[in-house]
């Protein structure tokens, strides 16, 4: 009889060629990324110099190249927080430190219209993954310093564009379908903006491994109002999703080029990564 031993799946993949994402260390910026779509990771690549694709196994398509001098990568998450989780996982063993998702997401709030843009505060944790991650009153934030400079990143943007900028709370919901209007206006009555897919997964894993996060996503319709498009092609929120990109690679650029880093740094302790929550099951 031999002896079993647990597989601690984190340590057998770390530093190694990723068995999801299939991009190996080195093939990935620091900075990366994230929208759902694997196509709209092209979107991105077309801002980038130098920029090839590293990989596209299953949902995850992976880009690197440079914007301003700065090596960037995009990848693709898919639907939800169970393969957002594992690109975020996987993009971390390879050395990524940065994550920015890109997405779409749908509006609560009166005003709100498609091709807006929001910047997420905070993540209502409604998904089922990060239960495994955090306890359950745990909130679910993006980094306060990467948070800032997308926020002036995109006010600036909408000077110069016609975007509008919303600014706050979201939600990260698993059930497409299962967000009937009695479950949305629950969410609404929270003064919450949007609801989304994938942030809550973001947000809690970089947190929780020392990395940094935050997230701007273009609006597709809006929930509280009708505003919607499911059988067409939505041109407003194609274009939202250029501005979202452009504000994201502009936040960038700001952040490593501004000294952000060891602001950040300089604020916070030094955490004991070794150690982790477990949940009891």
């Amino acid at each position: 009889m031999t002896n079993a031993e647990n597989v601690d799946k984190t340590e057998k993949t770390k530093g190694r060629p990723q068995y999801h994402i299939h991009v190996r260390p080195g093939e990935v910026g620091k900075y990366v990324l994230l929208p759902g779509d694997p196509d709209r990771v092209l979107r991105i690549a077309k801002y980038l110099d130098n920029a090839k694709e590293i990989a596209f196994h299953r949902e995850h398509r992976t880009w690197t190249g440079e914007y301003r001098g700065i090596r960037v990568s995009a990848t693709s998450t898919g639907m939800g927080c169970p393969s957002t989780a594992i690109a975020v996982e996987e993009l971390a063993n390879v050395g990524a430190t940065h994550f920015l998702r890109v997405g779409s997401t749908a509006a609560l709030q009166k005003g709100m219209h498609i091709g807006d843009l929001v910047v997420s505060t905070g993540s209502m944790r409604l998904d089922g993954t990060t239960q495994y991650y955090a306890h359950p009153a745990f909130p679910a934030v993006p980094d306060t310093f990467l948070t800032q400079v997308l926020i002036d990143a995109a006010i600036q943007h909408g000077k110069e564009s016609k975007c509008r900028l919303f600014i706050g709370l979201n939600a990260s919901s698993d059930a497409f379908y299962a967000e009937t209007p009695e479950f949305q206006k629950m969410i609404t009555n929270h003064r919450v903006l949007n609801m989304e897919m994938e942030s809550s997964a973001v947000f809690t894993i970089s947190h929780l491994h020392g990395l940094k996060a935050a997230m701007v996503c273009a609006v597709s319709g809006n929930l509280a109002t009708g505003e919607v498009i499911y059988d067409r092609e939505n041109t407003g929120l194609v274009q939202g999703w250029e501005d979202a990109i452009q504000v994201a690679l502009e936040a960038i650029y700001r952040y490593e080029t501004g000294g952000y880093e060891q602001r950040s740094t300089q604020f916070q302790p030094d955490f004991d990564f070794s150690e982790r929550y477990y949940p009891k099951y």
